[in-house]
């Protein structure tokens, strides 16, 4: 059986347009150039394409980024990784801000996976408002955090009591100052039911 791995590009009027990205993508972010970041957790890298599917670079990530799940890119260039899956059992789960290069670790948040507020249990998600200030979805803590530009602790700003599942993926609305949450049921190894909460910010 042959699995294609593909981004699909679709226009406002509803033309659809696809490419192959390989290496069995996770999760993807447009930067200001409008270029697409695409992160594989399985080989260590991301992979910047052009909004029309050209490979512009290939980043290798520091080994110690253990299955990256989401990345961002600042205005300064430098990639916001956050990694760890409970799942394969990674000893590290932390937010990474990473040179432009991709070689080095300038700042990150999180450690050994726990649940005090320099810890993470699979941060998965991420957002960045107009201040460069960084959302962290921490999925199995139930929580979101809000991360200074240098990536220091600053508040929790969806606590567990605010969900009734788990939270997975999130988008911010810096206009309406808006926060999007994906909210799912995890049973049998499976998502089962979900829902989006609302937040203001």
């Amino acid at each position: 059986m042959i699995i294609l791995l593909c981004v699909h590009r679709l226009g406002l009027h509803g033309a659809a347009t696809w490419w192959h990205v390989n290496d069995r993508p996770h999760c993807l972010s447009v930067n200001a150039a409008h270029n697409v970041i695409v992160t594989y957790p399985g080989v260590g890298k991301i992979k910047v394409f052009s909004s029309h599917g050209d490979l512009l670079r290939e980043l290798k990530l520091p080994d110690d980024v253990i299955t990256p799940l989401h990345t961002l890119q600042s205005r300064s260039g430098q990639f916001i990784v956050c990694h760890g899956s409970r799942v394969l059992d990674d000893p590290i789960h932390r937010v990474c801000m990473i040179s432009a290069d991709g070689r080095h670790i300038v700042h990150s948040h999180g450690a050994q996976q726990g649940s005090a507020i320099d810890q993470y249990r699979s941060p998965s998600h991420l957002a960045v408002d107009d201040n460069e200030c960084v959302y962290v979805v921490d999925v199995n803590n139930r929580r979101v955090t809000l991360l200074s530009p240098t990536l220091s602790y600053m508040r929790q700003v969806v606590s567990s009591d605010k969900l009734k599942w788990k939270p997975t993926r999130l988008y911010l609305d810096v206009q309406r100052r808006r926060l999007y949450v994906t909210d799912n049921e995890w049973k049998d190894n499976k998502y089962t039911a979900g829902r989006i909460v609302v937040f203001s910010v």
